[in-house]
C-alpha cells in the first residue's frame, strides 16, 4: 500500500489533506460554487410554482432541467480536458449565471408563459459547469500519492452531501425574507463567484497540457482524446455499479415518502432522509480514514452490496425508528460507493480524460436517481412496500455480483489508461 511521503509510519489524516500547498484555497472556491446546486433546484421548483400556480409545470421544467444537466455532463467535461478549466468554466458559470437572472426575472410575477420557462430551464441545465468533477481532477494533481487521494475524495463527498443539506435551508431563509424567486439569482451568484475563484487558485495550471502539436502549416488542433467507455472495462463496470446505487437512493426517498404515509407520519419524511446523510458522512469519514488492503473494486462491489442489502432489510422495519437506523446504516456505504468510484475513474484513465471519467460516475449516478424515483412510483401502490424495498435493492445486489473479468482491471487497448484497482 501508499504511504504518505510526509507520514510514512502511519495512515496520512484529512489535515494532511487541507495542509496540501492551495488545497484549502481551491477546495473552499469549489465548494462555494458547488453550494449553488444546493440552492438552485429547490429554489428554481419554488419559482416557478410561484409564477404559474402549476406544480406541473414546475415538475416539468425541472426534469428538463436536470436531464440536459446530467446528460450533457460528460461533453462538458470533455471541453474542459480539450481546452483546461481555464478557458472554459468561466464562459460556462457566466451563461449558467445569466440564464438563472433571466429565469429569476421571468419568475418574478406571475404569469410566465410555460414554455418560455421549459426553454430556459433547458438552457440553463445545458450550460452547468461542472465544478465537482474539475475539483476532483484538481485534487489528482494536488495530492498524487494514491492513500491521500483517497481521503481528499472522502472529504470532497461529504462536504458534498453537507452542501445538498444546506442548500435547501439556505433556499428557506431567502423565501422567508422575500419572494420564492430571491434565491435563483442567490445560486447564480454563488457558482459564478465559486468559479472565478477557483479558475484563480494556483493549483489551476495556467496554460493546458494540450495534445502534441500539429504539423507545420496544419490547420487543424488536435483535441484533447474523447473517453469512451466500451474501451474502459473497469470504467464501464464502475460507471454500471454507480448507477445501479443511485438508482436505489432516488426509489428510497419515494419509499420513505410511502412509509411514513401509510403510518400517518409524513412529517417524519425529513428525520428518515437527514438519518441517511448523517450515515453518508460518518461512513465517508471513516471510509476515508482506513488504510485498505482490498483493491478498489472490491472495496465498491462490498459497499454496493452492503448498501443493498440494508435497503432491503429497511423494508421489513416495525416501526419509523427502525427505518430510521437502517436507513442510517446503508447511508454508511453512500459515500464509499462514491469515493471508490472516483479513485476507479480517476485510475482507469490518463491524466488527459480525467474531469470526462470523474463526469461519467456523477452522471451515471444523478440518472440512476432520477430513473430509480420514476420506476419505483410505478410500483408504490400496487405491490407490497416490503417488496418494493427489494426490488429497489436490487440493482446494487446484482451489479455488485457481477463478476468482471481480470483483464478488464486494465483499460482497454487504444484508452491510453493505467492500470485500475488498488
Amino acid at each position: 500500500m501508499f504511504t504518505s511521503s510526509s507520514a510514512p509510519s502511519r495512515a496520512p489524516s484529512y489535515a494532511t489533506v487541507l495542509r496540501t500547498p492551495h488545497a484549502v484555497r481551491t477546495f473552499g472556491a469549489a465548494l462555494l460554487g458547488r453550494l449553488s446546486y444546493g440552492v438552485v433546484p429547490l429554489a428554481l421548483l419554488l419559482a416557478i410554482k410561484d409564477a404559474t400556480g402549476s406544480y406541473s409545470v414546475a415538475g416539468g421544467a425541472m426534469a428538463l432541467f436536470g436531464a440536459a444537466s446530467v446528460f450533457l455532463s460528460p461533453a462538458r467535461a470533455a471541453l474542459i480536458d480539450r481546452y483546461g478549466p481555464r478557458r472554459v468554466l468561466p464562459p460556462m458559470a457566466g451563461l449558467y449565471a445569466a440564464v438563472l437572472g433571466v429565469l429569476a426575472l421571468a419568475t418574478w410575477r406571475p404569469g410566465a408563459p410555460p414554455l418560455a420557462l421549459g426553454a430556459l430551464a433547458v438552457a440553463a441545465g445545458v450550460c452547468t459547469p461542472p465544478l465537482g468533477p474539475v475539483m476532483r481532477t484538481l485534487w489528482s494533481a494536488l495530492v498524487p500519492d494514491r492513500e491521500l487521494l483517497q481521503r481528499a475524495y472522502s472529504l470532497d463527498g461529504v462536504a458534498e452531501e453537507l452542501l445538498y443539506v444546506s442548500g435547501p435551508l439556505l433556499v428557506g431563509l431567502i423565501v422567508r425574507a422575500g419572494r420564492p424567486a430571491a434565491g435563483v439569482p442567490a445560486g447564480a451568484l454563488l457558482v459564478f463567484v465559486g468559479t472565478l475563484a477557483l479558475v484563480s487558485s494556483p493549483a489551476v495550471p495556467r496554460e493546458h497540457a494540450s495534445p502534441e502539436p500539429p504539423p507545420a502549416g496544419s490547420p487543424d488542433v488536435p483535441a484533447a482524446p474523447r473517453l469512451r467507455l466500451y474501451g474502459i472495462p473497469a470504467l464501464r463496470h464502475t460507471v454500471l455499479v454507480t448507477a445501479a446505487v443511485g438508482l436505489c437512493l432516488g426509489a428510497l426517498e419515494l419509499l420513505v415518502v410511502a412509509f411514513t404515509e401509510q403510518r400517518g407520519q409524513a412529517a417524519a419524511v425529513s428525520w428518515v432522509l437527514a438519518a441517511l446523510s448523517a450515515g453518508s458522512a460518518v461512513g465517508g469519514l471513516a471510509y476515508g480514514a482506513v488504510r485498505w488492503k482490498l483493491s478498489s473494486r472490491a472495496r465498491l462491489v462490498a459497499a454496493a452490496a452492503g448498501m443493498g442489502a440494508a435497503l432491503m432489510a429497511a423494508g421489513l422495519s416495525p416501526r419509523l425508528y427502525v427505518l430510521v437506523a437502517v436507513v442510517a446504516v446503508a447511508g454508511l456505504f453512500v459515500a464509499p460507493v462514491l469515493t471508490t468510484a472516483y479513485l476507479i475513474a480517476d485510475e482507469s484513465v490518463d491524466a488527459a480524460r480525467r474531469t470526462q471519467a470523474g463526469a461519467w460516475v456523477n452522471t451515471a449516478f444523478n440518472a440512476g436517481a432520477s430513473g430509480g424515483t420514476a420506476a419505483v412510483g410505478l410500483l408504490v401502490g400496487r405491490l407490497p412496500l416490503a417488496l418494493c424495498f427489494a426490488l429497489a435493492a436490487a440493482p446494487a445486489l446484482l451489479c455488485a455480483a457481477a463478476p468482471v473479468r481480470p483483464r478488464s482491471l486494465r483499460a482497454g487497448s487504444g484508452a491510453g489508461g493505467r492500470v485500475s484497482g488498488a
